[in-house]
């Protein structure tokens, strides 16, 4: 049944079938200009991909799920008018005069989201067993804006059916309108609507924090800011470390922090995470005695006092300064070393630091910002939900790959997530997205194998 119907792009075991404008089922208020934050500013070349895989119990005709999961999308969409909208640097048709370089806003058109229909051959187990970075990201549609920006989509989503079982719902977006918890909260209000035709958690639009009166003793204290005004600072440029070179290798850690000894009290399961990391890939960068440069991508919206369900950027890259080298044999002492450096930014980052650069980024033309050659390693491991993420009972969420490409991702990224249901509440995965020749001794690093990971997804076929 599959190979009768017709497809427009056929490359290897993913077929395209057709791609759609999803339109919200509700009329909106068009004309609606939504201006965007200095955050969100900021992330403008950048852009998200997210996959979700699910295992299936129940046999399907081709496009039922699909058929369902769009006009449940199209409900869902009532609920974002942003993202249904274009981008334009106009008001009322005009041109704005008054400012000289003016910036992107979304005007309130209900043009809609595209969505790509796909199908793939085996089921979505055996895809896991053996799928490589290259193959997964044929999950997630994605399309450059390059001139006709009135008619471009900002938010992707492609729906893939497996022919012997299984499901994957890939979704990209453009980082100037969302970050990464963004990205999944939509993913999983879309699930809400499906399963019960009501959203649990619905997008909230408003501004950031109002300004305060600041001095500029405190600005200048400010190491958060002291590295937005470099890493703004920077022109743009594309990577030294091209695509080709990138592989990806996914690890389910069981639990770290009684690897690491937990009679450390105060450390969290990122912090660990995050200077296991920040080791290995120092080490197979031929550093000895001394570590990287790495950057720490951190949601502040609590730290804001803001709803985990606020719609725009408020994650921030914070620089880890490594303050002096540590000459010792004993790999947890190194580890440990490591998690005060990375501690002594984590728990400083507060309220006040956090509207320092908001302040400063009102105040200033700013260009977008770039982390250069530095590892980044991102905590999402808050995005984990009693509730099971389900768009139909017998859909069973198995696994999410997020990818952020583009200046921010730097020379290499280390993503933490929470593990699927099951594995364990202190359990954590790791996608770790590095060039090739790096990947391969990090992956064999005794550091790492100490914490006897489990490998997820082998993203190339060479590790």
């Amino acid at each position: 049944m599959f190979a009768k119907e017709k497809t427009i792009m056929e490359e290897d075991c993913v077929r395209f079938i057709c791609k759609r404008t999803v339109v919200s089922t509700r009329s909106i208020e068009p004309g609606r200009l939504y201006k965007f934050s200095v955050l969100d500013h900021v992330m403008e070349p950048n852009h998200i991909r997210l996959v979700y895989y699910y295992r299936s119990s129940k046999t399907r005709e081709p496009g039922e799920i699909t058929k369902k999961l769009r006009e449940s999308l199209a409900y869902t969409l009532n609920c974002y008018p942003i993202v249904t909208g274009r981008l334009v640097k106009e008001t009322d048709g005009k041109e704005e005069k008054e400012d000289v370089n003016p910036r992107w806003k979304v005007k309130s058109n209900d043009a809609g989201v595209r969505m790509v229909e796909a199908r793939a051959a085996g089921s979505v187990e055996e895809w896991l067993r053996s799928v490589n970075r290259e193959e997964e990201l044929k999950l997630v549609h994605w399309e450059d804006m390059y001139q006709l920006h009135y008619y471009w989509s900002t938010f992707n989503v492609q729906v893939t059916e497996f022919e012997s079982g299984g499901l994957a719902i890939g979704l990209s977006c453009s980082h100037l309108l969302a970050d990464s918890v963004c990205a999944m909260m939509f993913i999983r209000a879309w699930a809400d609507l499906t399963l019960s035709r009501s959203m649990m958690a619905p997008p909230i639009f408003h501004p950031l924090p109002p300004r305060r009166f600041v001095n500029e003793r405190v600005i200048s204290n400010n190491q958060l800011l002291s590295q937005y005004i470099k890493s703004c600072s920077l022109m743009v440029s594309p990577s030294n470390v091209t695509e080709d070179h990138m592989v990806t290798v996914t690890l389910l850690f069981p639990d770290p922090l009684v690897r690491a000894g937990d009679n450390e009290p105060g450390i969290s399961t990122f912090e660990i995470l995050a200077g296991l990391f920040w080791i290995c890939v120092s080490r197979a960068k031929g550093k000895r005695n001394e570590l990287m440069d790495m950057s720490l991508c951190l949601d502040v919206r609590k730290l804001l006092r803001l709803d985990q369900s606020y719609f725009g950027n408020c994650m921030v890259y914070h620089k880890v300064p490594y303050s002096k080298p540590v000459k010792t044999k004993d790999k947890m002492l190194l580890l440990f070393h490591a998690v005060e450096e990375i501690q002594n930014i984590t728990k400083r980052l507060d309220y006040d630091t956090v509207m320092d650069l908001i302040e400063w980024l009102g105040s200033n033309n700013n260009g977008a910002i770039s982390n250069g050659s530095d590892l980044v390693c991102t905590n999402l491991e808050n995005m984990s939900h009693p509730r099971p993420m389900m768009f139909e009972e017998d859909l069973v969420l198995s696994h999410v790959s997020c990818y952020v490409k583009g200046p921010v991702a730097g020379g290499g990224q280390v993503i933490v997530l929470p593990s699927p249901s099951g594995k364990g509440q202190k359990s954590r995965v790791v996608m770790v997205s590095l060039p090739e020749r790096e990947m391969v001794k990090v992956v064999e690093d005794e550091l790492l194998l100490s914490f006897s990971p489990v490998v997820i997804m082998k993203n190339t076929k060479q590790i």
